[in-house]
């Protein structure tokens, strides 16, 4: 029993991290295109739209969170000690990262009016 939940673990574990890689492709992908679109038509290499930051700013939080559940998944049955710090220094990475982005995202809220 113990071997099948770890084997369920672990591929949920996979499959939580590749949605995190393809939130972060997908938005990453619309984010240049809408980046393209504002340069040529503006024809300048301006500033993009705050509002292409900011979508892709939640979008990379929401990875960061995905990427992170899935290390703690991984972790989670019977870890070594070593692999407990390498999710502690994972998780204070992630995590700061996650602060950092949320932090500049409120921010740079577009201002109403």
């Amino acid at each position: 029993m113990e071997e099948i939940i770890k084997t369920i673990t672990l591929y949920s574990a996979q499959i939580i991290e590749l949605l995190g890689a393809s939130v972060i492709v997908y938005a990453s992908g619309v984010a240049f295109l809408h980046y393209l679109k504002y340069v040529f038509q503006r024809k300048s290499a301006g500033v993009p739209n705050l509002e292409i930051r900011l979508t892709l700013g939640r979008s990379l939080a929401i990875a960061l969170e995905l990427l992170l559940g899935a290390d703690i998944l991984k972790t989670a049955i019977a870890p070594t000690w070593d692999e407990i710090g390498q999710l502690a220094a994972i998780a204070t990475l992630r995590t700061a990262l996650n602060y950092f982005l949320e932090r500049e995202l409120r921010q740079t809220k577009p201002k109403e009016g």
